[in-house]
């Protein structure tokens, strides 16, 4: 069992920076990958970066550029670091992680919006 952790969410004008972490209940050295999706209304809960047990990132190509995951192993934590936010950036980001099974985190609302 994987319990994730969210924290970081809420309410930013465009073009500001919002930092994402999820903290995980077992070492995340052992989980193949972790990342985060989003769901915005009415649409379906996409990729938006992940992060392999040896530290490969993968982006989306819509925050390539713009977003950063990075991890510290010593606190079990996975982060995303989001810059130059767009209004259809707004979504619920979940958490995830690929541990013999997927899980996922309780997701943490971010609003872009003026």
């Amino acid at each position: 069992q994987v319990q994730l952790v969210e924290s970081g969410g809420g309410l930013v004008q465009p073009g500001g920076s919002l930092r994402l972490s999820c903290a995980a209940s077992v070492t995340i050295l052992s989980i193949n990958t972790m990342g985060w999706y989003r769901q915005a209304p009415g649409k379906q809960r996409e990729l938006v970066a992940t992060i392999t047990s040896g530290g490969w990132p993968n982006y989306a190509d819509s925050v390539k550029g713009r977003f950063t995951i990075s991890r510290d192993t010593s606190k079990n934590t996975v982060y995303l670091q989001m810059s130059t936010l767009k209004p259809e950036d707004t979504a619920v980001y979940y958490c995830y992680a690929n541990f013999r099974r997927p899980y996922w985190g309780q997701g943490t609302q971010v609003t872009v919006s003026s």
